[in-house]
């Protein structure tokens, strides 16, 4: 073994020894730091048992006799009023004014149900938005022992016709005490928690409680598709354009983790709104979805974990607001805190429509008209004569097309190859640009119109106005018309026929027809199957769509396409000659078609690409 072989294998050695060294060192300061760990946990233990020993000898009674009472009576709480009040018999009483019927109970000290005035269910009974025993609003603290107001039968301390005090007393003095007041001729419900000298009682350390909010919604509409579709949980987030949502027709939760001002339970057309004016802290909403056929007949069952931040003291007083009212838009708007958000409007765009053009001009034709279908008729006319100057040009555009019917048919035949299409489609460009016809004129409608007709589409299903407001055959413009139930569901069509959406759909493919029919069929794939989407697809698409929807949707868009079929026949029968426009054709045949800026830098662009095309051929020649 020569000399380098011997210095590398003691090297070896060395490293070998450094690294076992170094990793026993590591463990033993890993086994160190392991026993602190296991030593400082055995202390903790040992110190909540020391707090709970001494907490379970403080609840203990000063002698024999009474300890051996409290075991026969099975105490649950420390406090001896807690346990009083926990054994205690639950008293009801109502306050009520023009809009509300409020029936609170001394269990909890909290609304047991919540009845709106001049409103009905779709059965014609009377409208809960909490139906008896079916929510709860309780107060979870630690004040001595962990409580929940939920389980305590408070005592009334005032009552007038519109408000009522009620209190839960602590044996050590204090109590906590909830105050509601009605609002006269209003969906408002003020409430006003307080921790009345409750210093001795809440730790100092305590600067937080949990407050729950729960109700299940019941249903109240004719479709349970429809109500479910449009009903969800709501929260917002103090100075935020608009609410968040949660849910919206499924199941759904949400962790928020930062200070939100209020949220609300929303059904299709009313909702409950809880606003804390100074901020929750933070909570947990969840909504889950009550199936179709449940016996219980209940939509949605909602649940708000909220956490509450407070400031220990002698008194301290926490200011809450209840709204149990409809989703009717100037309503919500009167409140002036973004509660009008909650209904579904639509985008910036549609939703900018909405507010400012459609409800303005609905609630301006319903204080002349009580008819709904009237109004919906007189507001299809005015918004198509608005936009007629911006159509008809359009319309003129599409009727030429429809007068060069022969000459394009003339076309077809010239070039009946595929491979010819390129060389078709230039003919056709340059016969349309000598007829001084626009072909992408056409689409304007449609691109004009579908800001108006998603509008409506967010607009009709969420307006309370029209909730069970018949016309013609149908009951309740808000929900769907049938004129035939089946009996049993169908997949995608539901258990019914809708006769509006028949009509609608009906309508729809007259209009493509008359549209398309005066069109020169071809040979090109690709029209023949926008040809068979808008002949065929998309009425039948519609139909199915709008079949479960809004009875007055469906209403809408018929009165739409009768419109626009009738100004479409206008057009045609006396704006639009065919020999006129041929006369032009002719009159332009022997004439150069003018090329605007665009075209004259397509055609050098493609002179460029031809010239350097042959430039490489000649360069890969002379290689050869």
């Amino acid at each position: 073994m020569d000399k380098n072989s011997i210095i590398g294998l003691v090297l070896i050695g060395l490293i070998l020894f450094g690294f076992t060294w170094y990793q026993s060192r590591q463990f033993n300061k890993q086994m160190e730091v392991q026993a602190q760990l296991d030593s400082i946990a055995r202390v903790e233990a040992l110190e909540r048992a020391a707090l709970d020993s001494a907490a379970a000898l403080s609840a203990m009674p000063d002698s024999l006799a009474d300890a051996g009472l409290a075991a026969q009576q099975g105490s649950i709480y420390k406090d001896s009023l807690l346990e009083q009040s926990h054994n205690a018999s639950a008293e009801m009483f109502t306050l009520e004014n023009e809009k509300l019927a409020v029936t609170f109970t001394t269990k909890g000290a909290q609304p047991y149900s919540v009845k709106i005035k001049d409103y009905k269910t779709y059965e014609q009974e009377d409208l809960y938005i909490i139906k008896p025993d079916k929510g709860n609003y309780s107060i979870r603290l630690y004040a001595g022992e962990y409580i929940n107001t939920s389980d305590f039968v408070f005592s009334v301390a005032e009552r007038t016709d519109s408000s009522v005090v009620m209190r839960l007393p602590f044996a050590q003095g204090g109590y906590i005490e909830q105050r509601y007041v009605l609002k006269k001729d209003s969906y408002s419900v003020d409430n006003l928690l307080s921790f009345v000298d409750m210093q001795g009682i809440i730790p100092r350390n305590v600067s937080s409680f949990d407050l729950d909010f729960s109700v299940t919604v019941p249903r109240m509409e004719k479709g349970y598709r429809n109500e479910s579709q449009y009903s969800k949980i709501d929260y917002y987030f103090e100075g935020d354009k608009k609410p968040e949502e949660v849910g919206r027709g499924r199941n759904g939760s949400r962790r928020i983790d930062s200070k939100l001002s209020w949220f609300a339970f929303q059904q299709q057309f009313f909702s409950a709104i809880m606003r804390a004016p100074q901020q929750f802290a933070s909570g947990q909403l969840a909504v889950s979805f009550v199936p179709e056929g449940d016996e219980s007949h209940d939509l949605m069952a909602c649940a708000a974990d909220m956490r509450c931040e407070f400031m220990p003291g002698q008194n301290v007083s926490m200011p809450f607001e209840f709204y149990f009212g409809p989703n009717h838009f100037q309503t919500l708007k009167s409140y002036d805190l973004k509660y009008e958000k909650i209904i579904p409007l639509g985008g910036w765009l549609v939703g900018w429509f909405t507010r400012y053009v459609i409800i303005p001009l609905f609630n301006f034709l319903h204080k002349y008209i009580g008819n709904f279908g009237i109004i919906i008729l007189l507001m299809t006319i005015i918004i198509k004569i608005v936009v007629m100057p911006l159509t008809n040009k359009s319309y003129m555009s599409s009727a030429k097309m429809s007068a060069l019917k022969p000459e394009l048919e003339k076309l077809n035949e010239k070039y009946p190859k595929q491979e010819d299409a390129m060389k078709k489609q230039q003919a056709t460009m340059e016969l349309y640009k000598k007829a001084g016809v626009s072909p992408a004129g056409g689409c304007l409608p449609t691109l004009l119109t579908f800001p108006i007709l998603w509008a409506m589409f967010r607009f009709f299903p969420a307006s309370i106005e029209l909730r069970q407001q018949p016309f013609l055959w149908c009951q309740d413009l808000s929900a769907y018309d049938s004129i035939l139930d089946y009996g049993t569901r169908i997949p995608i069509l539901g258990d019914h026929l809708s006769l509006f959406a028949l009509l609608m759909a009906l309508t729809m493919w007259f209009y493509s027809k008359m549209t398309i029919g005066n069109q020169p069929s071809g040979n090109d794939p690709s029209a023949q199957s926008m040809r068979f989407m808008s002949l065929w697809m998309m009425p039948i698409m519609m139909f199915f769509i709008c079949n479960n929807l809004s009875a007055a949707l469906s209403y809408y868009y018929l009165l739409s396409n009768l419109f626009m079929m009738l100004q479409n026949w206008i057009l045609r029968k006396f704006f639009v000659k065919p020999e006129e426009v041929l006369a032009k054709l002719k009159a332009a045949e022997n004439k150069p078609v003018p090329k605007s800026k665009w075209q004259q830098r397509l055609e050098e662009a493609q002179r460029m690409q031809q010239a350097q095309l042959k430039e490489q051929q000649k360069k890969q020649q002379r290689r050869r």
